[in-house]
């Protein structure tokens, strides 16, 4: 069925919106989740269809950091393993909630990830590791229970999980953003991927609008680099949390 002119209309602004933040800094489900609200979609299938818009754009990145990803092999296996089962644990979790039910989290999880990202610079501040330093086995073993904890959130929601990732990355893995950065991409797709592929055997994902937005956000993805290079990255953090901020007081209005 053919969307209507105003939802195709804003579904691609959205989409651009969602491809030039994450390209910059971040925070795309917060343009695409709340649009697939707008356009009628019920709570759970607007996630699972804003999970599936976006995840081109974790395989791509995942893909380009595919030599990082191949030298630090031996160090993300167990990182791999904790992200899979924890994607599909709240994935699973998800699918058993009513669309009522997950409508009263919405503006929770909402402010939540707004905060997240909000203190995100500083957050992996505090847990970065010392230029050189090598993680202690209860810096490891902390890494993997934050990880699994993240992996059940990105399965579950998934707003902000990348932020967290490499906060608590650098807990376990140190200072060397490549090595991180690569860790997170590969992590976030086995997460999503797994996530989605339940979704899409539920029945949870509606087609029509996640291609639209994929499409779009691709194209986002392209304007975003033009955006990093002529608007400071603070900018465009500031204006992700304001939007946050103003969708979890919205959503506490309409599912509270």
């Amino acid at each position: 069925m053919p969307l209507p002119i105003f939802d195709l209309a804003l579904l691609l602004v959205a989409g651009l919106g969602a491809g030039v933040v994450n390209a910059v800094a971040g925070g795309g489900t917060f343009f695409t989740f709340p649009a697939l609200l707008a356009v009628g979609l019920p709570p759970i299938q607007a996630n699972a269809t804003s999970a599936l818009s976006l995840g081109p754009s974790s395989l791509a990145s995942a893909v380009a950091y595919r030599d990082e990803v191949r030298k630090y092999a031996p160090r993300l296996v167990a990182l791999s393993i904790v992200s899979l089962i924890g994607g599909v644990a709240g994935a699973v979790i998800l699918l058993n909630f009513s669309n009522e039910g997950f409508g009263r989290l919405v503006p929770w999880l909402l402010l939540g990830a707004t905060i997240l990202f909000a203190v995100s610079p500083w957050l992996t501040k505090v847990l970065e590791l010392p230029e050189g330093a090598e993680a202690s086995p209860a810096q490891r073993i902390a890494g993997l229970v934050l990880q699994f904890v993240t992996a059940l959130y990105g399965g579950f929601f998934g707003a902000g999980m990348g932020i967290v990732m490499l906060a608590s990355l650098t807990l376990s893995e140190g200072a060397d953003y490549h090595r991180i950065n690569a860790a997170k991409n590969l992590l976030a797709m086995l997460i999503k991927v797994t996530a989605l592929v339940l979704f899409v055997i539920a029945g949870a994902v509606v087609w029509i609008p996640a291609l639209v937005l994929m499409v779009a956000s691709v194209a986002g993805g392209y304007l975003g680099v033009v955006v990093a290079r002529r608007v400071p990255i603070a900018w465009v953090r500031a204006f992700v949390v304001v939007m946050g901020l103003a969708l979890s007081v919205r959503y506490f209005i309409r599912f509270g």
